[in-house]
């Protein structure tokens, strides 16, 4: 595992207790870090209107660059299951940092990692920069 693995996945499992889902029960929390080593988390934040709901890995790369960040080097993903990023998180993260390391981790059992990169989960990524 990276040296950014024992940073980012506790944050990522902290992160987690603030997601707000009512509705899936479904709890999300993901932490990103920077060319520049620094972290930054998110949380998923559903919404009576499903497709208004916003994934805990767009928030997390949203706060970077928010910050002025720019390139994403990894990020850690916390679920009941280590469930992977969907879609359009794939995409989004791609932006920033297509071949970045991807944590996956089972927030009931912290031990349990998949480690990845996010050019395996999206080999085929979109991309307009020329």
């Amino acid at each position: 595992m990276s040296t950014a693995a024992p940073q980012l996945i506790p944050a990522a499992i902290s992160a987690r207790k603030n997601a707000y889902a009512p509705y899936s029960k479904f709890l999300v929390g993901a932490a990103v870090i920077t060319e520049d080593g620094t972290i930054f988390t998110g949380t998923n934040v559903e919404n009576a209107s499903y497709g208004l709901t916003i994934c805990a890995e767009r928030i997390a790369a949203g706060a970077a660059v928010a910050a002025g960040h720019r390139k994403i080097m990894a990020v850690a993903v916390a679920t009941t299951g280590a469930a992977s990023p969907c879609g359009a998180c794939r995409q989004f993260l791609a932006e920033f940092g297509g071949a970045m390391l991807v944590y996956l981790v089972d927030a009931d059992k912290p031990d349990r990692i998949v480690e990845t990169s996010l050019d395996k989960l999206l080999p085929a990524q979109f991309d307009l920069k020329i």
